[in-house]
């Protein structure tokens, strides 16, 4: 694989996603326009790949690259490529890791974006992804999920079929779909969120809960926007880590009574969600949720955004 003589510079916008989507733990995601994280990677004299700057909500985020999941995610590509070449990086962290809005995942798919913009032939996004994956595997540990990794890099809605092999399959949806955010700035890590989890589901739960995804699936490829309603509902997984995030029932309620098509938490949490049919309803649902961190004294960060098509998106480049 050879690399573009006349390119310098690339800078990629990668943006947040929700995943899970209530009903779809771990298979199930979409992307969002805000936030997201922004990655630069240029054309250095050293071979290898050098992490330079790293801004934004950047706490205890290794400059090392193969403790990076940016730079993770970047090695491995040259690694498989064979790629000779030196890269520089600077990582702008927009969202803080640990939101539940793939922070991790939008910067390893930032990364893979950028040195793909470098190739003289370019990779599919379907070749990206088990490189953005190896980056993400720095903050998952041993359980490899690709739901935040393949909605970030894909766009739209998506469903994980398998991740051995990884499998990531894009879902028709409706664009009237607008998402609110709310981002409880409280510290809930992932793998305490996965630990508190039940290894065993009752079968009555299961059959439900499969059911839930089937007619999600159905309702977004339809436009169905009742048989969505009806089908964003977790009875396995948000019973139980809606215990660990202050206001998260009460939230939840109000988003619902605000005409949110669905409410629930965005990955491990502490994030929270409400898909609705227009702007002006997430809005409306964003702001009762505000009102009830605002009653509870906490302080949280607020995002409105349509489902994102596109992934991401070269914001600049330099020859």
């Amino acid at each position: 694989m050879t690399l573009k003589h006349n390119l310098h510079a690339v800078k990629v916008f990668a943006p947040a996603t929700v995943t899970n989507v209530s009903c779809g733990f771990d298979i199930m995601g979409f992307a969002l326009h805000q936030p997201g994280d922004v990655v630069v990677l240029r054309r250095s004299g050293q071979a290898g790949l050098s992490i330079k700057k790293i801004q934004g909500h950047a706490n205890s985020i290794p400059f090392e690259a193969s403790k990076n999941t940016a730079g993770k995610a970047v090695l491995s590509m040259m690694k498989a490529l064979n790629l000779k070449a030196g890269f520089e990086m600077e990582i702008y962290k927009q969202m803080a890791v640990g939101t539940g809005l793939g922070s991790s995942a939008a910067s390893a798919v930032a990364a893979v974006w950028a040195l793909n913009r470098f190739l003289t032939r370019p990779l599919s996004r379907e070749q990206l992804l088990p490189f953005a994956l190896e980056g993400e595997k720095l903050t998952s540990g041993n359980h490899v999920h690709a739901d935040n990794v393949a909605a970030c890099l894909y766009g739209g809605f998506v469903v994980i079929r398998s991740v051995a092999p990884v499998e990531a399959l894009a879902i028709d949806y409706p664009h009237a779909l607008h998402c609110a955010i709310l981002h409880p700035k409280i510290e809930i890590k992932t793998a305490d969120m996965r630990n508190i989890l039940r290894h065993h589901v009752p079968l009555n739960d299961a059959i439900q809960q499969w059911g839930n995804i089937a007619g999600l699936v159905i309702g977004l490829q339809k436009g169905d926007f009742e048989l969505i309603s009806r089908s964003l509902n977790d009875v396995i997984i948000e019973p139980i880590r809606g215990k660990i995030i202050p206001g998260y029932q009460q939230a939840r309620q109000a988003a619902l009574q605000a005409g949110a098509l669905g409410s629930g938490i965005s990955g491990s949490g502490p994030s929270l969600f409400a898909l609705t049919t227009s702007l002006e309803s997430a809005r409306q649902c964003g702001q009762a949720m505000a009102e009830v961190y605002q009653k509870l004294g906490l302080d949280f960060d607020f995002y409105l955004s349509p489902v994102n098509p596109h992934g991401p998106q070269v914001i600049q480049s330099e020859e």
